[in-house]
């Protein structure tokens, strides 16, 4: 082998630092769009805390969790393909799959909105008009969400960012008029009519006018991946649900409220975590296709670094004040407290898991992915409700605490199995039918 010279060197060593600073910038913009994304649903929440109460505010907990297995049934069929097979790509083919893909998660707002509008009118009372208001809000709601993902599959972070800035911008006065008003119902209706003020800014820095026609045809197209991440990701948001809905029954739902408490005290760490998992997907998949062999350290580093930042974010909430927690949560402050360091180790342990589970997604690895997700799902419905069985709240934390742990190590050991399957059949992708 003849032996690079210098200026071979330099260049080799120049292309590697720009790839470098991509990839750093990419993340960067992965990590400030979800910072934007995360303070409306932070301004949300305080604003339902502080005016309703800690009964009011699990009612809004239950129509959230609601909207967050909604979101996971949108993105397991509409965008999670979407960024595994369409980043990087040329930009006529990204176009194309963004149009099918945004119709497809406009389709599922659509369907599923009309569901909840029916359920709610049905149920009536303050539970049936939070789920009314919340199937009326859910396509704009699903419908920006896609807009997200699509920019970051483009490698354009920072369209996303300005969408989320947008949606920002209209939510200050449509929680003016919702607290005015004082309802749980109608701070739904204000934070779902202002992320439909940003979906519809989609559009235009898109350029691209979504096909809710073409949904059935690209859902046959990814019918490999997204029916799994489907499962996968429905498993997710579902075990939140139905540990929301076992704690409201076992304890009441106040403690559903007191668990919200603690998730909005993880938030500032919470948006690290998701503006990365925006990001970290598609990066995998091009080092995937630059650099196989570094995956695994990639992700590996992904995953480490967010539970150190999870233990030390956690580290800093136990020294805030009563004084201070009390203005930013009102009443739920003292429920919500008690629940910080069970809460603390259950992010940490999903911070490490979503490292190797971004490895599972890049490599299409689609059954090693939702073997790993339905272990953790269960382990995750059967600590929260046994925990509260034995032990309330407080319980419930530690049981969910725990399970985390246990899931991600499920899901590391399915990375490495599927890293060794790459390594023995490098020129295909991981399939699973």
């Amino acid at each position: 082998m003849t032996p690079m010279t210098t200026e071979e060197e330099e260049k080799t060593a120049a292309s590697a630092g720009s790839v470098r600073r991509a990839v750093v910038g990419r993340l960067s913009w992965g990590l400030a769009d979800q910072a934007a994304s995360s303070m409306s649903n932070f301004v949300v929440g305080f604003y339902v805390a502080r005016s309703l109460g800690v009964t009011a505010f699990g009612v809004f907990s239950l129509a959230w969790v609601t909207y967050g297995v909604v979101l996971g049934v949108s993105r397991g069929l509409a965008t999670d393909p979407l960024v595994v097979r369409f980043s990087g790509v040329p930009e006529a083919s990204w176009r194309g799959a963004v149009a099918r893909s945004s119709g497809a998660a406009l389709a599922v707002g659509a369907a599923v909105g009309t569901v909840c509008l029916l359920v709610g009118l049905a149920l009536g009372g303050g539970v049936g008009a939070a789920f009314a208001c919340l199937g009326v809000a859910l396509p704009g709601l699903l419908l920006q969400d896609a807009w997200r993902f699509a920019f970051f599959a483009a490698g354009a972070g920072r369209k996303a960012f300005v969408n989320d800035l947008v949606w920002g911008a209209a939510l200050v006065p449509a929680m003016l008029v919702a607290a005015r008003v004082g309802s749980v119902a109608a701070f739904l209706l204000a934070w779902g009519a202002s992320a439909a003020v940003a979906a519809a800014y989609g559009l235009l820095q898109s350029g691209i006018r979504p096909r809710p026609a073409e949904a059935r045809g690209w859902l046959r197209e990814q019918r490999d991946l997204g029916y799994r991440y489907l499962v996968e990701n429905g498993s997710l948001s579902g075990a939140g649900q139905l540990r929301s809905y076992g704690l409201g029954v076992i304890v009441g739902v106040g403690a559903v409220g007191a668990v919200r408490g603690a998730e909005l005290l993880q938030g500032p760490f919470l948006a690290l975590l998701m503006g990365l998992s925006l990001v970290t997907v598609a990066e995998a998949a091009r080092v995937l296709r630059r650099a196989p062999h570094r995956l695994g350290r990639f992700c590996l580093l992904l995953g480490g670094g967010q539970a150190v930042a999870a233990l030390l974010w956690g580290a800093a909430l136990l020294l805030v004040p009563d004084r201070l927690g009390e203005f930013v949560l009102g009443g739920v402050w003292h429920s919500a407290s008690e629940l910080i360091v069970p809460a603390t180790l259950g992010v940490a342990g999903a911070g490490l898991g979503t490292g190797a589970a971004a490895g599972l997604r890049a490599l299409g690895a689609a059954r090693r992915s939702l073997r790993a997700q339905l272990f953790a799902s269960a382990c995750y419905v059967a600590g929260g409700l046994g925990g509260a069985v034995v032990a309330g709240t407080v319980g419930s934390a530690w049981g969910v605490a725990t399970a985390t742990a246990a899931g991600s190590a499920v899901w590391w050991l399915q990375l490495r199995s599927a890293l060794r399957e790459h390594h023995r059949n490098p020129n295909h992708e991981v399939r699973t039918s």
